[in-house]
């Protein structure tokens, strides 16, 4: 079987440029794209060469017949980084609210939400 990555996720958000650059001062990412959707919405794609979040913002009458709020079956996104604790005192520098600490076998973990409640999971096996 072939190697297969993770390219993007997609999130419905409600502001997606407060998303992005949130996401740029926790994980030195970078925006790599922005524009308007095929259903008239707007997206800020925001990550690394390999990776990123597409932030979206959905049009209030989408032309291409989907619904304008998807479903949220989401459960978190989960962020791998190097320094945990770096990542954690950037967050509680911008204003979030770390939970959920653990150490477990391989890594360590904590969480946090974004302004639209969207739940991250910071992750950390070094």
């Amino acid at each position: 079987m072939a190697h297969a990555a993770l390219e993007h996720v997609n999130l419905t958000v409600s502001d997606p440029d407060r998303t992005a650059w949130m996401m740029e001062r926790l994980f030195d990412w970078h925006e790599r794209w922005r524009g308007v959707t095929i259903g008239r919405g707007f997206t800020v794609h925001v990550g690394n060469e390999m990776s990123y979040l597409a932030l979206h913002v959905p049009a209030a009458a989408p032309l291409d017949g989907r619904p304008s709020m998807p479903g949220r079956p989401l459960n978190h996104v989960g962020v791998l980084v190097e320094q945990l604790d770096d990542v954690e005192r950037r967050a509680l520098a911008l204003g979030l609210k770390p939970y959920g600490h653990a150490d477990y076998a391989p890594g360590r973990r904590f969480y946090f939400k974004d302004g639209d409640g969207i739940e991250y999971e910071v992750v950390s096996y070094a």
